[in-house]
């Protein structure tokens, strides 16, 4: 992976960004589940199960990232704490897992400020947590400050690395130069076009990360980008941006966005007369609910990046399941189509797990290091964290496309990294 720079843009380095969102402390106002309820923390230091802190999304503008994370939790602790528990060593006897979940209101602030108050209120022996960097990024400083292990995954790892070096807090996800840029690039080669591309990025860590990434690695495949800068959430309107890509002849549309934004955009574009032949957006179209939110047919064709589907050939070391079986107990328990995190949801059991029984301990520092030692097969595939802390996860492309079961399905249409996760459908142009 390319070194990492802190480059100043719009007036703050992304280094600054993390720790304003992170430093506040205090009391923070919870509105998720607790699962299952917490005893005081006076009693932490005698209590007989292991806490997990869980900071999670619930409301906000990234609520469908948290959406499955009831229903993960619902669904595996019963079978984790099926028979007494887990067995911890140092304890001379099997414990259950309990979980306390806070919403962060998809706020970055929140999320450091829930984070402290798990640590120093709550005491929790190990924090999971999820759900791009507005989550992960503050939680993991909190959990460096406070020398609290942290197992984290779905988040970019350009961002998160800019907080590092990190001891105590490990993360499982993709690579936005080794990882996305291939995948994009990939899908935007299977569409004759001029290789014109403009930018649709805000002014957050992905944005920055992002649009700094693929214009530096992008240039040397040919790509020309039309970058005419980042924007505030919940920006209203467009359509500098869009008059900029027309004049440019921009044909292909990157975006990273959360799901408001690109609706917005999205639909100033077909209103302005902006029509590229691709369009590729990380984070605002990786879920049903967002797309079919555009209306009307302005889903079809828009492609993405896929972390995990139905399709993906892994197992659960929990319970067996391969992804296929826990897409379809979702979609038959909430009648809803399957989504990428839940995949991921799952998979922070499954390492949580592993790392509890090796370590045989709720000792900081040999939690740390079971963790650093994990080598493992999850229903997202390998976890084995390299000398930064990080693993990478695997990465194809996707195209929505009208629906059969549902308004409008996910195909798989680019797996060139990763042949052995199929392909579903072909990739075509929008009109």
């Amino acid at each position: 992976m390319a070194k990492k720079k802190k480059k100043r843009q719009d007036g703050v380095t992304r280094r600054e960004f993390m720790k304003k969102s992170a430093v506040a402390m205090g009391a923070a106002m919870t509105s998720g589940l607790v699962l299952p309820k917490v005893v005081k923390p006076a009693r932490a230091a005698s209590r007989d199960y292991v806490l997990i802190g869980r900071p999670n999304p619930s409301t906000g503008p990234i609520a469908a990232f948290g959406e499955p994370t009831p229903w993960v939790d619902e669904r595996l602790l019963p079978e984790i704490n099926r028979e007494g528990g887990i067995y911890i060593k140092e304890m001379g006897k099997k414990v259950p897992i309990k979980i306390k979940i806070m919403d962060t209101e998809s706020n970055p602030t929140k999320a450091g400020e829930i984070a402290s108050r798990l640590i120093m209120k709550d005491k929790v022996d190990l924090m999971v947590f999820y759900h791009t960097p507005d989550t992960v990024n503050p939680v993991s400083s909190i959990c460096e400050r406070f020398r609290v292990p942290g197992i984290s995954l779905d988040a970019p790892l350009e961002p998160w690395l800019e907080g590092g070096p990190y001891k105590w807090t490990f993360h499982a996800f993709w690579s936005v130069e080794n990882d996305i840029v291939p995948v994009y690039t990939g899908m935007w080669e299977k569409v004759p076009t001029n290789k014109v591309v403009g930018i649709l990025m805000a002014n957050d860590p992905d944005g920055v990360s992002w649009s700094a990434v693929f214009k530096r690695v992008g240039a040397k495949m040919g790509y020309k980008f039309v970058d005419l800068g980042r924007f505030p959430y919940f920006n209203k309107d467009f359509s500098t941006f869009i008059n900029g890509w027309k004049k440019a002849n921009v044909e292909i549309l990157l975006g990273n966005t959360i799901p408001p934004d690109f609706i917005t955009a999205w639909r100033q574009c077909r209103r302005l007369g902006f029509r590229p032949k691709v369009a590729t957006i990380g984070k605002a179209i990786l879920f049903p609910s967002a797309v079919g939110a555009l209306g009307g047919d302005l889903p079809n064709g828009l492609t993405t990046e896929v972390w995990w589907s139905p399709h993906h050939p892994f197992k659960s070391s929990l319970t067996g399941e391969s992804a296929k079986d826990l897409c379809d107990a979702w979609t038959k328990d909430t009648k809803k189509e399957w989504t990428q995190p839940i995949g991921y949801k799952h998979a922070g059991y499954e390492i949580a797990v592993d790392v509890l029984r090796r370590a045989g301990s709720i000792n900081k520092e040999t939690l740390q290091k079971a963790i650093a030692d994990t080598a493992m097969s999850t229903i997202v595939g390998p976890i084995k964290y390299n000398s930064e802390n990080y693993s990478r996860t695997p990465l194809v492309g996707g195209q929505w496309v009208k629906g059969t079961k549902f308004p409008w399905e996910l195909k798989l249409v680019y797996n060139n990294e990763h042949p052995y996760i199929p392909l579903t459908g072909s990739m075509f142009p929008m009109t």
